[in-house]
């Protein structure tokens, strides 16, 4: 008897710092895709973000490690590892290591508005089915991104989001969860020596098992 591929959802981000929003994000994920787990890509820096404001990979690391316990998902520093800088790299690297394994790509509704100026963007959707989850204050400004003028014609109905594996893509589903104004950006604020807590000692990432560098 042959087993079903295992399945798992991408989600790529800075994790400056993990919190709670990230945790429900996947946890709902994966309940509505019905996936065996999922990757938090903990990036070595966003091309798009201010790298002034970015902590060290292994605080950000330690960060995601803490707040992913006890579930199925596993940070991983891959990104680092492989030395990729943009998600169609990552996505390429990823699949070819892991031919087994059936993808997904999760991002926000704050993602999708500037998903445009991603490297190669109509690439990734070409290779991955994508998930779109919705965040407060993005629901009704997404008709207008400049990407959905060309994704549109290949949104799939949210109902039908656990046959995703079947999907050819490109293919895109929109999912809404409970809103959960929690951000990283907010606790930044509110904690701006968050990364002073988090000097890790040796880790090992959760799905490479090789270890996390100490310093970048």
């Amino acid at each position: 008897m042959t087993l079903p591929p295992r399945t798992v959802g991408l989600m790529g981000g800075s994790f400056n710092p993990a919190h709670g929003g990230h945790r429900f994000i996947a946890l709902e994920a994966l309940d509505a895709l019905d996936l065996d787990e999922i990757w938090w890509l903990v990036s070595p820096g966003n091309p798009l973000k201010d790298r002034d404001s970015m902590a060290p990979l292994p605080a950000r690391y330690a960060s995601a490690l803490a707040m992913a316990r006890r579930a199925r998902i596993r940070p991983t520093a891959i990104e680092a590892e492989m030395g990729t800088r943009y998600t169609i790299d990552t996505i390429d690297h990823i699949q070819r290591r892991y031919p087994k394994i059936r993808f997904i790509w999760l991002m926000g509704q704050d993602n999708l508005r500037q998903f445009h100026q991603w490297k190669d963007w109509r690439g990734i959707a070409r290779r991955i089915p994508i998930a779109v989850i919705g965040r407060p204050g993005y629901s009704d400004r997404v008709h207008g991104v400049p990407a959905m003028a060309w994704l549109r014609r290949f949104v799939r109905r949210a109902h039908q989001c656990e046959l995703w594996t079947q999907w050819r893509p490109p293919a895109l589903v929109q999912l809404r969860f409970r809103p959960d104004p929690r951000s990283a950006t907010q606790f930044r604020r509110d904690h701006p020596h968050w990364h002073l807590r988090h000097r890790p000692p040796q880790l090992r990432d959760a799905v490479t098992h090789r270890a996390i560098p100490v310093k970048e």
